[in-house]
């Protein structure tokens, strides 16, 4: 641009010279007199008078072409003015209407201080008749300790099973127990990337269509609440293609480390805690997947159910008098502090470590699966945190045997899955203990009626 303005003073100077020749070439054409010989032309410059013709023809049109080639770069120059001012409010222009209110206004919160002094098996024991009371709501009280354990160890928990057993409503009671509403997100059967999940760029209204997700998500990292994403009829899309950069980030140790891809680019106007395009994905943030067993919905992949926990919940709990309970609002600090006393509190024994060893190393000779590191870590933090609810460990390690390893039978010959069901309840009972697995013995014996 500052070239452009340099060129147009240029030749407008030039111009201005050449012009000043021909008024100086027009005076002297002027003081010509033939008579006297041509004495007032020749005191200028002693030319022919075809040639001041030919000299005074040319100045004219170069004096012209440098006006008018100024004047054009004149008009070049505002153009591109104009499109650097453009392009400068379009750059301050914030493009994310909600984000950017959330930036002015701060997350909206109820004036409710945190309860610090709570106990994970009061609080599931409260939740649970929270649920009944105040939402009639009724689970039965393995589901709560399962489902608050299960966050204990991974960020993304799937409850299967028929329709209206309270999938749903489950973690949606739970964000009113603890004063953080669940966001509830329909999974449509179209989605295939996170864009359905997060919204999208308009390039002809040059702003992003944001979702709620999205704001829950931003909110999530202003505040200390438990985050409960809700993923309605999860499996009626594929969850390995709208999900999986979350599933991917979802593995990483190190929250701050947890960055989506939110837009492509990066402007001065975005929200506050974008970085170049990305948002944090923050660890007080559990997604639960609801996931139906029917022809309408798809098969959940072994990737996602190794890296979720599954709860299974196939009828509704029978109704009970429930007592008033209130509800806890709590911290997502308070709740890692709670898991870590748990943890402490309640490590395996190397009894149990001894048990699961001798479980894995049966399953992998006879079914060829295993427990593998990820379902490792996640054991040794649901069954102490399940204890620390007011569960017992059997208890505990029948949920995690049955919803972590044995399901992956599923994925095997059919044949085979009987052939070897009988061998693997035995083992069960020899390691744990006769009737002390009721839940993978209730799996294993639909194996046993294929023909």
């Amino acid at each position: 641009m500052k070239k452009t303005v340099l060129t147009s003073v240029l030749l407008s100077a030039a111009a201005g010279v050449i012009t000043l020749i021909g008024v100086l070439l027009c005076i002297s054409l002027s003081s010509f007199d033939a008579r006297s010989g041509g004495a007032g032309w020749n005191m200028f410059l002693m030319l022919p008078d075809s040639a001041v013709t030919a000299v005074a023809v040319s100045l004219i049109v170069l004096d012209a072409a440098c006006v008018a080639f100024a004047v054009l770069l004149a008009v070049s120059d505002a153009r591109s003015r104009k499109a650097v001012s453009d392009s400068e409010k379009k750059s301050y222009k914030t493009r994310f209407s909600k984000l950017g209110l959330i930036d002015a206004g701060g997350v909206k919160k109820d004036n409710v201080p945190y309860n610090d002094r709570v106990e994970l098996k009061s609080f599931c024991d409260g939740f649970r008749d929270f649920a009944a009371a105040e939402m009639g709501l009724y689970y039965d009280i393995s589901v709560i300790r399962a489902f608050v354990a299960a966050m204990s160890c991974t960020h993304l928990i799937i409850l299967q099973g028929i329709s209206g057993t309270g999938k749903t409503s489950l973690p949606f009671a739970f964000g009113k127990y603890i004063y953080s509403d669940a966001t509830v997100t329909p999974v449509q059967p179209s989605w295939k990337d996170r864009s359905d999940l997060l919204g999208y760029y308009n390039e002809f209204t040059d702003s992003y269509t944001e979702t709620e997700l999205l704001c829950r998500l931003y909110e999530a990292n202003l505040s200390d609440d438990i985050y409960t994403v809700v993923l309605d009829e999860m499996n009626i899309a594929r969850v390995e293609y709208y999900f999986a950069e979350f599933l991917s980030l979802l593995e990483l140790p190190d929250g701050a480390s947890r960055r989506m891809r939110v837009t492509a680019d990066s402007r001065d106007s975005d929200p506050a805690l974008f970085e170049n395009g990305t948002l944090s994905l923050p660890d007080n943030v559990f997604f639960t997947g609801t996931a139906n067993n029917d022809d309408s919905t798809l098969a959940i992949s072994n990737k996602v159910c190794d890296r979720a926990f599954i709860i299974e919940l196939n009828s509704r709990s029978k109704p009970f008098a429930a007592k008033s309970a209130g509800r806890y609002h709590i911290s997502y600090k308070k709740l890692k502090e709670l898991y870590d006393e748990a943890c402490a509190a309640h490590p395996l024994s190397e009894q149990m470590k001894n048990r699961l060893t001798k479980l894995d190393e049966y399953l992998i000779n006879s079914l060829g699966i295993t427990f593998g590191n990820r379902v490792s870590r996640q054991t040794e933090k649901f069954i102490p945190v399940y204890m620390a609810c007011g569960g017992d460990w059997e208890e505990a390690a029948d949920m995690l045997i049955c919803r972590k390893i044995l399901y992956k039978m599923d994925g095997l010959d059919p044949t085979l899955c009987r052939d070897c069901a009988e061998g693997v309840k035995n083992k069960l009972t020899e390691l744990f203990g006769a009737e002390k697995t009721p839940l993978c013995h209730a799996y294993l014996r639909k194996f046993q009626t294929v023909i």
